[in-house]
């Protein structure tokens, strides 16, 4: 022991016991000024006590279906009795198996940390409790330069160990499930089971709640969907962490390892099933909302409040919907692309823009939609102009006659590459309309079995203006029946029927429907040159389909806070007369007339429905626009297609109504039929008089003069 008797020793010992005792003194004082707020304040009690996580406002369809989120944060909050035990002890076997004996910060921990990672070079981080790991993700780190590190663990460990003060080891675990993030702008773990499993986490398996704690180490390293290899090394580490916590059995932990790692991905706010409809519920949404308060008297905030909204639309129909769409519309998109080759529009249009920069025409990867989905395609920016310029759109509105309620609206092809919403939209409404005017003829007394001209005829004082029939057929010495020119939607008897009812009338019935003001005076509006919407048409049709009555159509039945208050219901629809119930019976006596024997005849030979429908056709000049409106007494569907612009169409009549928008909904009816309950429900059979098709019971066709006279005396 005589070393420690030398004076060099001695030297070297003070030195290093004064070093020591600095640094012990330093850590004191930095420690203290942290804690004082010399590098930011730190949140006391009250502003803990008052945590709370943004949370997404939720969408949800009639048949509890998730199809939209709004928020700042893509967050939604679970409660504590719907996790399930194994989701919590995979997370405390993986990040910090002391959770329920710390004060929210481990000192075991912290000297394995420095042993390892300072003494041994084997940096691998740690040494975080949960509860500190809770305070990072909820209050950020803050730059200081070289202290940031010692500053934010610092702060981290002061607040962490005043929130064990406030809050019970149950209530960190929620906090930090509920907010720590996921990738992909994903927040708490109720949102990240919903996309990577599409269920609740409450639903979740030991295996899936293995992969989302993994996903936390690293959220793309370990993102199943981007990863899936890693995904699966650190889904079968947390299992054998959890089997050595003795969380699960050795075998129940081999047992899961070998299982392959599966995922159902659904990312609403991507992929949008029903991105249209739930663009227009927010509008909706803020509308209804603007005049309510909190208990705190402050405005409900759609993104950060957590509300729920609950609508009307039906979701599996809505998937019929856009599942038909995708598939006619492929088939179809290479006949238009074939006709425009053909006519060289193509050729012509690409001469039009032969003068674009030289950037404009350099190809490069850009992401399009087309009909196999988003992809990325190698194009110029004018390549991309003529995608998009000669691609045919789609649109789809069904709702419900008897109280408005939208159960599909699909507003066009894809809502985040084509956000123009085509529900809305005006086109040239062309046959679709003809019911419009016979309704109106019957509201002034004409009866089905009136008789019209059919004959070729120039209106010299509408600039020499000569209607023709779809087939160019005429019948000059035999009028027509009015029931039959509507089921075959003639448009000459049309014409001559328009100028005996008179312009004023139709216009009357024009303004009660809340169509747009019709300047022009050109009698052509009788063949529907008119520009209308979907959801103008659609609400028109409703009152054929509803005793002459309409309504405003609906999307929203309520919409709840967070813990379910209901902050607003839909109340009764309100509904405007129209036309009278005869009449409404009579038009959809014909129009029953246009599916079984007129222009809508593939509804029963192509799509096999047998339920009673009535309903018409529309094509517009050119094949420009396609329609076709159907209905039920429960249902009403309407469906449109066509370019962007009408510069682009068909050449033949595949560009028609019966071919191009009929199919759509003749896949949306025939998977109605199919369901029992969706049949049940929306396809009901029309309550006509016996008397109303008995009106009906004439020859189509009424020869003129004194042969037809004779031929009807002795028939």
């Amino acid at each position: 022991m005589q070393f420690l008797e030398n004076p060099i020793f001695k030297k070297y010992l003070k030195y290093f016991l004064i070093a020591i005792s600095s640094l012990i003194l330093f850590s004191v004082l930095f420690f203290f000024a942290v804690y004082a707020g010399i590098f930011g304040p730190l949140p006391n009690k009250a502003t803990l006590a008052a945590i709370s996580n943004q949370e997404a406002t939720q969408v949800i369809s009639s048949d509890n279906v998730l199809i939209g989120k709004y928020f700042a944060e893509n967050r939604t909050n679970i409660s504590w009795d719907k996790l399930p035990d194994h989701l919590k002890n995979a997370l405390i076997a993986t990040e910090d198996k002391r959770f329920f004996t710390h004060k929210g910060y481990d000192i075991q921990s912290y000297f394995r940390v420095f042993f390892k990672s300072v003494l041994m070079g084997d940096n691998k981080g740690g040494g975080s409790t949960l509860t500190q790991q809770l305070v990072k993700n909820l209050y950020g780190r803050s730059n200081f330069s070289v202290l940031s590190l010692p500053v934010n663990k610092i702060k981290e460990i002061i607040i962490a160990a005043r929130m064990e003060h406030m809050f019970n080891k149950e209530e960190l675990l929620l906090l930090y499930l509920n907010s720590v993030p996921f990738g992909e702008n994903l927040y708490g773990v109720e949102t990240a089971s919903q996309r990577y499993f599409n269920k609740s986490a409450s639903d979740l398996k030991i295996e899936e709640s293995a992969v989302l704690v993994g996903l936390l180490k690293a959220n793309t390293t370990f993102n199943p969907r981007l990863n899936p290899k890693n995904s699966m090394e650190r889904r079968n580490m947390v299992l054998d962490l959890m089997g050595k916590q003795e969380y699960l059995t050795e075998k129940e932990a081999d047992s899961l390892q070998k299982l392959p790692l599966k995922l159902n991905y659904e990312n609403v706010v991507l992929n949008a099933p029903a991105g249209y409809f739930v663009h227009q519920v927010k509008k909706k949404s803020l509308a209804l909302l603007e005049d309510l308060k909190d208990e705190n008297g402050k405005q409900y905030n759609l993104e950060t409040d957590g509300l729920k909204i609950y609508t009307t639309l039906n979701m599996q129909v809505q998937k019929m919907a856009t599942d038909g769409i995708k598939k006619h519309m492929a088939e179809m998109q290479k006949v238009l692309d074939r006709e425009l080759e053909n006519r060289n529009f193509k050729k012509e249009w690409f001469k039009k823009h032969a003068n674009a920069s030289k950037k404009d025409k350099e190809k490069r990867s850009i992401e399009v939609f087309d009909w196999k989905g988003v992809t990325t395609k190698k194009m110029s920016k004018i390549d991309s102009l003529w995608h998009y310029y000669k691609m045919l759109n789609a649109a789809v509105l069904i709702t419900n006659p008897k109280n408005g309620a939208i159960i599909t609206w699909v507003g066009g092809n894809d809502f985040r590459k084509l956000p123009f919403d085509m529900v809305q939209s005006h086109r040239q409404i062309a046959s679709a309309f003809k019911p419009i005017l016979y309704a109106t003829a019957f509201e002034n007394d004409f009866e089905p079995c009136n008789y019209l001209e059919n004959k070729e005829k120039i209106y010299s004082e509408y600039d020499n203006w000569a209607p023709k029939n779809f087939d160019h057929k005429f019948t000059q010495d035999s009028t027509v029946a009015l029931w039959y020119s509507l089921t075959h939607s003639m448009n000459v008897p049309t014409v001559d029927l328009y100028f005996k009812v008179g312009r004023q009338k139709l216009l009357n019935t024009c303004n009660k429907l809340n169509f747009p003001k019709i300047k022009d005076d050109a009698p052509s509006m009788a063949l529907g040159t008119l520009d209308l919407s979907l959801v103008e048409i659609v609400s028109a049709y409703g009152a054929f389909a509803n005793k002459g009555q309409t309504t405003e159509p609906v999307m929203i039945d309520k919409i709840t806070d967070a813990n379910g208050k209901i902050l607003y219901k839909r109340e009764a629809a309100e509904f405007e007369k129209v036309f009278s119930v005869k009449t409404s019976q009579m038009i959809t006596a014909i129009l029953e007339n246009a599916i079984n024997q007129g222009t809508g005849t593939r509804i029963r030979n192509q799509y096999g429905v047998n339920a009673a429908i009535a309903g018409k056709t529309g094509t517009a000049q050119n094949y420009s626009d396609a329609w076709f409106i159907a209905y039920t007494p429960n249902l009403v569907i309407g469906t449109w297609v066509g370019a962007s612009t009408p510069d682009v169409h068909f050449y033949s009549s595949q560009g028609s109504g019966s071919a191009l928008a009929l199919p759509i909904a003749g896949n949306v009816l025939r998977g109605i039929e199919k369901d029992a309950k969706l049949r049940k429900q929306f396809l009901t059979p029309f309550s006509i008089p016996y008397y109303i098709y008995d009106d009906m019971q004439c020859d189509p066709y009424h020869q003129k003069g004194i042969g037809g006279f004779f031929r009807r005396l002795f028939n």
